[in-house]
């Protein structure tokens, strides 16, 4: 009989709490944040509001970007990461603040596996080596060669110390055995007037960032990262097509991710209605016209890629000698 009562106020508390147990369907419950190092206006925050758009609509909850740019995204970063592990606090971050900070930073302000959990790639784009109209250069061929022939006086531009484009750009240095020297700019924009007014000899630059200047006949792209062709631009060679290393493949891509703690079965839910935004027509159309690619990696397969582009950003920064703190 005593056993009967004590099997019976067991089975009374296991259902309470899981009356009180928040169910990963009823997600979200409230209003979602989403906190973003990228301005107003950026491509990247462009993307994440059409999709804060389409979420609001499945989730029946408003779901809110908030800005916040500046200091490599840290403050950002550091904002999110002191929110609740309930997956009403989520962030986006991009290429180099998951795979390459922790590297360059000897003192970062967060850890990217204890302070995050990875949810899913929202898009990744390739970048188009960019020359001015006059420039001498036609293929990556003509610039290794010249590279190898003159060792430190052939110039490439990037917009920071570790950027995508500065990690892809000494990538190719280490695989075609050259030096080239690195010049860094403040922002974007004047990176790429550099290019067109020959401060530089090239740059690596996204088509979001550097196609006005390409349209408007200042910039020349003599050929792209990606593995083969783009289909919005098929004349343009692949590096390896053009010259330069063979199999040559770099991208960059932003993310989000939920401060560490958030229920499996929450994160999960975040994964498929995120995933299916990007599949809708208006997202597809966004990506096109930033020539972006949708990048709905698997949970599993997104942690995979963290680790393996940790691992070759890191052996790209140990040869660049650099730190930034």
């Amino acid at each position: 009989m005593l056993l009967s009562r004590t099997t019976q106020c067991a089975a009374l508390v296991c259902g309470a709490l899981a009356i009180s147990a928040p169910n990963a369907q009823d997600f979200p419950t409230k209003a979602v944040r989403i906190t973003t190092p990228f301005p107003v206006g950026s491509g990247p925050e462009g993307v994440l509001r059409l999709l804060a758009d389409s979420l609001s609509k499945t989730w029946g909850k408003p779901v809110i970007i908030e800005n916040k740019p500046g200091a490599n995204g840290f403050i950002a970063i550091d904002q999110a990461k002191r929110q609740a592990a309930d997956g009403h606090e989520l962030l986006q971050m991009d290429t180099s603040q998951m795979t390459t900070y922790q590297s360059l930073f000897k003192k970062l302000p967060y850890d990217i596996n204890k302070d995050f959990d990875a949810i899913i790639p929202l898009f990744r784009n390739y970048f188009m080596v960019a020359v001015s109209k006059d420039s001498p250069y036609q293929s990556m061929r003509d610039i290794v060669a010249d590279a190898k022939s003159k060792p430190t006086k052939i110039t490439y531009g990037s917009w920071s110390i570790g950027n995508p484009v500065h990690i892809a750009s000494a990538m190719i240095e280490a695989e075609t055995g050259t030096t080239m020297t690195h010049v860094p700019y403040k922002e974007t924009s004047q990176l790429y007037i550099g290019v067109a007014n020959r401060e530089v000899d090239w740059a690596f630059g996204s088509v979001a960032t550097s196609g006005s200047l390409e349209r408007a006949g200042k910039l020349r792209y003599i050929a792209v990262s990606a593995p083969k062709r783009l289909p919005e631009l098929p004349n343009i060679p692949t590096v390896a097509e053009s010259g330069g290393p063979a199999q040559f493949d770099y991208s960059a891509w932003t993310a989000l991710v939920a401060p560490k703690g958030v229920p499996a079965a929450t994160l999960d839910k975040i994964h498929r209605d995120v995933a299916a935004a990007l599949a809708e027509p208006a997202m597809k159309a966004k990506f096109a016209a930033l020539f972006y690619e949708g990048y709905p990696l698997s949970r599993a397969g997104f942690n995979d890629l963290l680790a393996v582009e940790s691992k070759r950003n890191a052996a790209v920064v140990k040869r660049l000698n650099v730190q930034l703190d």
